[in-house]
């Protein structure tokens, strides 16, 4: 009975010295207090009693968010959020372990101190738009620092910028007003082209218009010429042809105007007496305009046949 259980107590003994460590982890294996060995991820043994794992680092990367209120080179107060991503050398552990107590308040007071040296150098536009500049800055600085305790800084970011409410709404109302200016600007100009596009269509418009009135009286005058052509060829001399078109055109337009619905036509009183005396009148009228046209053209035709006799 006495050797089983001596057995039964060694194979016990035995089985407390086995320990697992998980992959990316190293374990710290102390003996009566002082430092043995470091082992990384498998199934490792230990002397039970005598061995102990001190403590576990994680070989993972790991993220550190902090925020750090500070006040910038134009007197506005912004917080910051630093993310600050770091990780225990593999090669290091022994210093990851034993040197610092607490690496996240010793990465803590590094952020604070390098993001308070360099954004009180820059305006509030400036710490928007060289958010990376203060990343690097808080990246270098650690990364110097730390390697000395066994940890390598991966990446720091600048992840928020958050400034006083009342500055956001300050900036809000700026950005807003920019954009009014902005939107007036378009719609003045966007006036001012179509004010100069009507002007140019107007005038296109009363070139055209001109251009029509001058081609419809020269068919007028294309078709009184005709006209007086056709009379002349059945007898009626120019004084009677004229006068007989200006009277046609006279009753044409009495017709024109009275076709119409919405017009209304005055006929001043007169008889046929006089009616006949005021065509008597027009006729005489174009008969006279004639006879000192046509004496016009015969001294025309004599002054150039006789040019000495011009005065």
């Amino acid at each position: 009975m006495l050797p089983y259980i001596i057995f039964g107590a060694l194979i016990l003994f035995f089985l407390t010295g086995i320990f697992v460590v998980k992959q990316q982890t190293a374990a710290i294996i102390e003996r009566f207090g002082k430092f043995l060995a470091i082992r990384q991820s498998g199934l490792h043994f230990k002397i039970p009693l005598i061995d102990k794992i001190a403590g576990r680092i994680s070989l993972r990367i790991l993220q550190l968010d902090v925020i750090v209120e500070t006040k910038t080179k134009d007197d506005v107060f912004v917080k910051l959020k630093v993310s600050v991503q770091y990780k225990a050398v593999k090669d290091n552990v022994y210093d990851a372990y034993y040197k610092l107590d607490y690496p996240q308040d010793q990465i803590t007071s590094y952020v604070f101190d390098v993001v308070r040296a360099v954004v009180p150098k820059m305006k509030l536009d400036d710490v928007f738009e060289k958010k990376n500049e203060i990343a690097n800055a808080v990246k270098g600085e650690l990364n110097d620092a730390m390697i000395n305790y066994g940890y390598d800084i991966i990446k720091a970011l600048v992840t928020d910028i958050d400034p006083d409410s009342e500055v956001k709404a300050a900036m809000n109302k700026i950005n807003a007003a920019e954009r009014k200016k902005v939107a007036a600007q378009y719609e003045g100009d966007a006036e001012r082209i179509l004010i100069v596009e009507k002007a140019k269509a107007e005038a296109e418009s009363k070139r055209l218009q001109g251009q029509g009135i001058a081609d419809q009286r020269r068919e007028i005058a294309r078709g009184l010429e005709e006209s007086v052509d056709v009379l002349n060829g059945v007898g009626i001399n120019s004084q009677e042809a004229s006068a007989l078109i200006v009277v046609t055109q006279h009753y044409d337009t009495l017709q024109s105007i009275g076709g119409e619905s919405n017009s209304n036509l005055i006929l001043l009183p007169n008889s046929p007496q006089a009616g006949s005396e005021m065509l008597n009148n027009m006729v005489a009228s174009f008969t006279a305009s004639n006879q000192i046209g046509e004496a016009m053209k015969e001294q025309n035709i004599k002054n150039k046949k006789n040019p000495e006799s011009e005065p």
